[in-house]
């Protein structure tokens, strides 16, 4: 949630943009990043990277009340980004149903998660077989790593960071929301924190996570990182 505040002739000159109270402060370019749900069991046995899979429908129908908690968790004034995946827009779609209400949704593709090309598909314990590099630790392959056909982290980071900018230059002083990727959404931190994407992939980024950035004065920060959602009963 945001609030506006008008200081009083008698308070300090604000400096450092710290974040003192609990609410944020309105009038600050500020994108919310949701890494869509849960997909469905047969997809998550193989690599399905920038593949339109569905989601879980049983996650969906039993985490009703997370979607709920991130409706209120986000600003209601917000403009809404989503990939091209259906998985995203589906995510955006069952918080709109949970009690937020509906958005109009903007197709971004450069929010898309990194294609893995012709090692689409594969089961998991055959990629390690196919990579050329040591993977990450905390991801599938090195962000140097590029799969035949597909695009490395590197590539991810660039689309991402460049789409990040567009969007804090048309929304100066906005909210907007983006449902995307996990890869996607780690992209987006390595170029607000300006680090190696290797570095960024040690962030854990899960299913219905919230992470928040902010760019004030042409700078990027990082508000919070895989903020997951309390459910509403248990508050």
């Amino acid at each position: 949630m945001t609030q506006s505040h008008t200081p009083s002739s008698t308070e300090p000159k604000a400096h450092g943009h710290f974040l003192d109270s609990m609410q944020l402060p309105s009038g600050v370019t500020r994108i919310w990043l949701i890494r869509h749900a849960i997909v469905e069991a047969t997809a998550r046995l193989r690599v399905y990277g920038a593949l339109d899979v569905d989601l879980c429908s049983e996650h969906l129908a039993l985490q009703v009340p997370y979607y709920t908690a991130l409706g209120h968790r986000l600003p209601d004034d917000a403009q809404w980004v989503v990939s091209p995946l259906k998985r995203a827009q589906d995510t955006a779609r069952a918080i709109f149903s949970a009690g937020y209400g509906a958005r109009n949704l903007t197709i971004e593709p450069r929010f898309t998660e990194q294609s893995m090309g012709e090692w689409h598909n594969l089961p998991h314990e055959e990629l390690p077989l196919k990579l050329r590099q040591t993977a990450h630790n905390f991801w599938s392959l090195s962000a140097s790593e590029q799969p035949p056909g597909g695009e490395s982290m590197l590539d991810v980071c660039a689309r991402v960071g460049h789409a990040l900018d567009e969007l804090a230059d048309r929304s100066e002083g906005q909210d907007t929301v983006v449902v995307s990727h996990g890869g996607a959404i780690r992209a987006a931190i390595s170029h607000a924190l300006n680090v190696h994407p290797d570095t960024a992939l040690r962030f854990s980024i899960q299913n219905l996570s919230l992470s928040i950035l902010e760019r004030i004065n042409g700078v990027w920060r990082v508000v919070t990182v895989n903020e997951l959602p309390a459910s509403i009963s248990q508050t």
